[in-house]
């Protein structure tokens, strides 16, 4: 591979706190000769800010969203804008939240080069800084970990396909090939889509952990982790009334609940409810270590427990009412889903 080959694209909208690092992270990457900043219609210092990083990285553009045109997620149609204008081999679609470690895009080619795969998406490093990022955060990681397995994606054979948009990486003639954006406007999770569409016609996809790729801390206050997960839970870990029923028998400690609940009975019910949570805890732990965030997270499993099964109940109740909120817009969606 060649240096000067990416189109970088980022979509902004109300990013005052992110777009500088994300965009000087994506400037030190010597493999990108481009990056495209969509401004969906910010109405904080987004702007402003874009307008002096242009002023000292000749490599920026930054392009303005306009109306959201009906049947369009905002998201989807900012990159639809920015890969329309972008001229490298390859895309890279990246959130306004990460920032990318030095090196990162030539790992990306490389890996791209090696496995002979047109599309490589990596889940970043995760940063988390208060309880309830701590809390939520590793605990749904790791349920989409036990749902979408990197082994079964990468192969060929299998029909599993997933990606990530925060580090999506496309060589552009597959990404015009399967539709790109516009294939997927209204898709809530395009990045899954896109995956799913790029893989079922025989294109090889990689998937993997983002350890030294990129960094992002996804949400900085509740609300919006509460909106975005509830947003994204019901399409990413059920997808069906079934399997959503099937989540939660799976995940909350019923079991532990009842035994410690009986308490009053005998005195035998409570340990043995202790003793089961206890090793719920110790599986957990297990699951942090497989996920390489750190083991003291094993002390927020009973409210990461609570949070992950209220946000998922939640994400589903707004699937079956038929629209969820993201940034202030409002989305419809369907009950019925294709996981």
């Amino acid at each position: 591979m060649t240096n000067g080959n990416v189109s970088a694209i980022v979509p902004a909208r109300n990013e005052q706190e992110n777009i500088a690092r994300a965009v000087e992270s994506l400037g030190a990457q010597p493999e990108i000769s481009e990056i495209i900043v969509v401004d969906d219609q910010s109405t904080d210092r987004t702007g402003a800010i874009l307008a002096d990083l242009a002023e000292r990285n000749s490599c920026l553009r930054i392009l303005e969203s306009g109306d959201l045109p009906a049947g369009w997620v905002g998201k989807n149609y900012a990159l639809s804008i920015g890969a329309a204008k972008a001229n490298g081999e390859w895309l890279l679609f990246t959130d306004a939240d990460a920032v990318h470690l030095p090196g990162s895009t030539k790992i990306a080619l490389d890996i791209a080069n090696e496995k002979g795969a047109v599309l490589v998406s990596f889940s970043p490093e995760q940063q988390t800084e208060t309880w309830w990022e701590r809390a939520l955060v590793p605990f749904v990681f790791g349920r989409l970990a036990e749902k979408f397995r990197y082994h079964q994606i990468n192969n060929p054979d299998l029909p599993s396909a997933a990606a990530n948009g925060q580090y999506l990486m496309i060589r552009r003639d597959v990404y015009d090939a399967i539709g790109g954006h516009r294939g997927v406007a209204g898709e809530v999770l395009e990045d899954v889509e896109l995956a799913r569409r790029a893989k079922s016609v025989g294109y090889r996809i990689h998937f993997a952990p983002g350890q030294g790729i990129a960094r992002v801390r996804m949400y900085r206050s509740f609300g919006a982790m509460w909106q975005g997960w509830v947003k994204n839970l019901y399409p990413l870990v059920a997808g069906s009334p079934g399997r959503f029923a099937q989540e939660l028998i799976t995940v909350f400690p019923w079991i532990p609940l009842v035994l410690l609940l009986m308490t009053p009975i005998h005195w035998v019910f409570p340990i043995a409810g202790i003793a089961l949570l206890a090793g719920r805890h110790a599986a957990y732990a297990v699951v942090l270590r497989a996920n390489r965030f750190p083991l003291s997270g094993i002390k927020y499993y009973v409210p990461a427990v609570v949070l992950y099964c209220a946000a998922l109940s939640v994400s589903a109740w707004r699937y079956s009412r038929g629209s969820v909120m993201w940034k202030g817009r409002q989305y419809p969606v369907g009950m019925a889903g294709r996981l």
